[in-house]
């Protein structure tokens, strides 16, 4: 029996859902007027910005708001049974068992100090009575479903044996052990690279398939969204604005917001110089600074004075769709297929001469292989010859999956390590071997770094201003504090935050504001370089549009070379102007975006581009899955470092594969590949990602 035939009803019905949270000062509503339901079966999406009240909604139908969280209006009914008002002795027998939810940390979710076996069969033990051996039994069924290598070896390993999408795969494998009728899932493959979150939402759709489950999937991707959920509900400060079937939703928006949304996020066809992102203006309202009517009004393009802000607006059935609702009052007057106000294009700026040259560089790491107690050393081939030039003014992508050699290299750059061999110049100068303490003034900023997460870059006891002027004292910029505070206020208008922001601290900054004061403390000194780790990923969908074209918009304005380290590829499309794929140390593929956006092909860059959650429904992906993981590079295959989880491995005679690593080799002007498979084979390589016959 699947976990949904008993029951025809919803499997999860909201009704006009308000939840508030409490502090000495105020109530915070973080939910307003919420409502939707899930049928048997069915996947539901909950998408929209950070603070919008997702998470909010998934706790509540957890009944797990906290000390001081408490629905203040509606109802959360589970199979018709009104959740608020089950004893705790109810509620706990219904969690784990009938209602399941997995979190975006796979780590919190599992207890380090046990075995997985262990883990995985209290659930039927302590919720259905079952015996030793039936949970065993069970815990081996569902390990063996969530294909994970070696099920028994699985469940004899502590959490920390496993890599992070192993882990993920087990906190799905427990909340599927008694196969529950909900599943919710809060962002659970934002901490996995894209190969992994394509497998691991691959095996969520399926085993929702297999078992009935109905799901609510958390997400602020929505191309995830698109691949996983049946229908839609996107969600904007507290209030759901619009709901209804996928295709409805992406193809037949009605509502501002999710048009927004849309347009901001790079899809096929978006280009930084001809068909510019457009950012979401202004920014996201405060739980206790919410404007008059729509919430959505001040950052509105369809506001009307006097009538948006005059009242509280209802949800309202959009006419001739199935369940289709949205929270506007003007759905039915706006134009949705008109094309944008003009939009400012760029001229295509050339690249200059060439200021970056890597030539074989080489970094090996050498560790114990018993930290605790010595014995033997073991050598990490963290870059393995690579080879690149970067010219001035362009945008270099450099992307690959996690452990690929991406940020080692970076750190040699910054001369955060120095190389084990082979060379790197910077205009002429060899700087591979030169750490960061012997490097002077002036190599220092010009090379410059925006790191990944805004929130851990900021002094948190320094105003922004102050942080900005500490960098420009540092690069020797300005004779006089006076100079300095005029250069400081003039890289805020360059980074277009307000002046005075110059005298908040980090705390009153958003992610996005606080991502802005890092790019304006790199380019403080004029850098020729600037490495910007994964600059964006942190970042709401709405706000990473304003940051890239921010940056793209800065480095036209200075000629500064930006190396992309990325592994979201619709970015990376959108942004580079060449890119280079890694894999674990190795350089598997070099050229212009649209020659390696295009087949010919690198097996791995098939994969990758395959691997990408894209939100339009017109794209057609073929479908290809990396088995296994990354090898180690502390042991890395023999041969092509790739052939363990090639796919056209079998196309190349000689078992050539196994025993030698491929040259790199020239298909075309600017475009090489490290790869065995022949001219004939490759040349017999059909796109990844095409757009569908209407």
């Amino acid at each position: 029996m699947t976990a949904s035939d008993d029951y025809d009803g919803p499997i999860l019905e909201i009704e006009d859902l308000s939840i508030s949270f409490f502090t000495r000062l105020r109530e915070i509503p973080a939910v307003m007027d919420f409502s939707c339901k899930v049928m048997p079966g069915e996947a539901m999406g909950l998408v929209g910005e950070s603070g919008c009240g997702k998470s909010t909604v998934a706790l509540g139908v957890m009944q797990d708001l906290g000390v001081n969280g408490r629905v203040v209006g509606g109802t959360i009914k589970f199979k018709g049974r009104d959740l608020g008002k089950m004893s705790m002795e109810e509620l706990r027998d219904l969690r784990g068992s009938e209602i399941a939810m997995i979190y975006q940390e796979p780590m919190a979710s599992l207890n380090p100090a046990m075995k997985i076996g262990k883990q995985l069969m209290e659930v039927p033990m302590i919720h259905q009575g079952a015996s030793k051996e039936e949970a065993y039994a069970r815990a081996l069924e569902v390990v063996t479903d969530v294909k994970l290598p070696d099920p028994k070896r699985m469940l004899n390993s502590f959490p920390h044996q496993l890599s992070g999408g192993q882990q993920q795969r087990i906190v799905i494998a427990m909340a599927l052990m008694s196969k529950p009728s909900l599943l919710i899932l809060d962002e659970p493959t934002t901490a996995l690279d894209v190969t992994v979150e394509a497998a691991v939402v691959d095996l969520v759709k399926e085993l929702g398939e297999k078992y009935g489950t109905s799901m609510l999937f958390i997400s602020h991707n929505l191309g995830l969204v698109l691949e996983t959920c049946d229908r839609l509900c996107v969600m904007y400060s507290g209030e759901a604005v619009e709901t209804g079937s996928i295709e409805d939703v992406f193809d037949q928006m009605q509502h501002p917001y999710t048009q927004a949304l849309f347009r901001s996020i790079p899809l096929p066809g978006a280009d930084k110089n001809s068909r510019p992102l457009v950012a979401i203006p202004g920014n996201f309202p405060l739980p206790h600074e919410r404007p008059p009517g729509c919430n959505f009004g001040p950052r509105c393009d369809y506001f009307e004075e006097g009538r948006c802000n005059a009242q509280n607006i209802p949800m309202t059935s959009v006419k001739g769709f199935d369940r289709h609702r949205s929270r506007c009052l003007r759905f039915e007057e706006i134009d949705w297929d008109a094309p944008l106000a003009a939009v400012v294009t760029n001229a295509k700026s050339e690249p200059g001469e060439v200021i970056l040259k890597m030539d074989n560089l080489k970094k090996y790491y050498e560790v114990s292989a018993n930290a605790l107690f010595g014995g033997s050393k073991k050598v990490v081939k963290a870059n393995e010859t690579l080879s690149f030039e970067a010219r001035e003014g362009e945008t270099l992508a450099i992307v690959g999956e996690s452990g690929c050699g991406k940020s080692t290299f970076a750190k040699v750059l910054m001369g955060l390590e120095t190389a084990t061999d082979g060379g790197i110049t910077l205009d002429g100068a060899s700087i591979g071997d030169v750490p960061i303490e012997a490097r002077g003034t002036d190599l220092v900023r010009s090379v410059q770094m925006v790191f990944q997460n805004p929130f851990d870059t900021l002094n948190p006891s320094m105003t922004v201003g102050n942080q900005i002027i500490r960098a420009l004292e540092i690069f020797k910029i300005g004779k006089t504090e006076g100079e300095r505070r005029s250069r400081m206020l003039e890289l805020l208008d360059l980074v277009k935050l307000p002046r005075e922001f110059a005298g908040r601290m980090p705390r009153q900054l958003s992610g996005g504001q606080k991502q802005r004061v890092g790019i304006a403390r790199a380019f403080a000194g004029g850098a020729r370089i600037v490495v910007a780790d994964e600059p964006v990923s942190a970042l709401d969908v709405s706000v990473q549009a304003a940051v890239t074209d921010l940056l793209m918009e800065i480095q036209r304005e200075e000629k500064t070379t930006l190396l992309f380290i990325s592994h979201d590829l619709s970015i990376v499309r959108y942004l580079s102007d060449r890119v280079m794929v890694m894999y674990l140390g190795h350089v598997v593929e070099m050229g212009d975006t649209d020659q390696v956006f295009s087949p010919p092909y690198h097996p791995y860059t098939e994969a990758l581009l395959s691997a990408v959650p894209i939100a339009d429904t017109s794209i057609e992906k073929e479908h290809i899955v990396l088995e296994g993981d990354i090898p180690s590079a502390m042991n890395p295959p023999s041969g092509c470092p790739f052939q363990t989880r090639c796919r056209w491995k079998d196309q190349v005679p000689g078992g050539l594969c196994d025993k030698e690593v491929p040259p790199m080799r020239r298909l075309a002007e600017g475009h090489e590949v490290k790869c065995h498979l022949s001219d004939e084979i490759l040349a017999r390589m059909t796109p990844v990602i095409k757009i569908a016959a209407e």
